[in-house]
């Protein structure tokens, strides 16, 4: 069953739901009673070592070229 996290806006506290996808958009309440609730997106990260999957070959670092991500913006 998938995982959710929420967050709550009245004390900020952070805590996840175990429901169906088909539930997914259904607001939950917060553990210490509170109403006023967001769900968070969260994502997923998955490892492995699989022996058919070859990952690509890492990108050189891009070199101060100018303009806006190439290193004169300092982003």
């Amino acid at each position: 069953m998938p995982r959710y996290e929420f967050r709550c806006r009245a004390c900020g506290d952070t805590f996840e739901v175990n429901r169906a996808m088909a539930d997914s958009a259904a607001p939950a309440a917060c553990p210490a009673g509170h109403d006023d609730t967001v769900k968070l997106l969260s994502t997923v990260a998955l490892g492995g070592r699989g022996g058919s999957f070859n990952a690509p070959a890492a990108r050189p670092a891009a070199s101060g070229g100018g303009g806006c991500c190439g290193g004169a913006c300092g982003c």
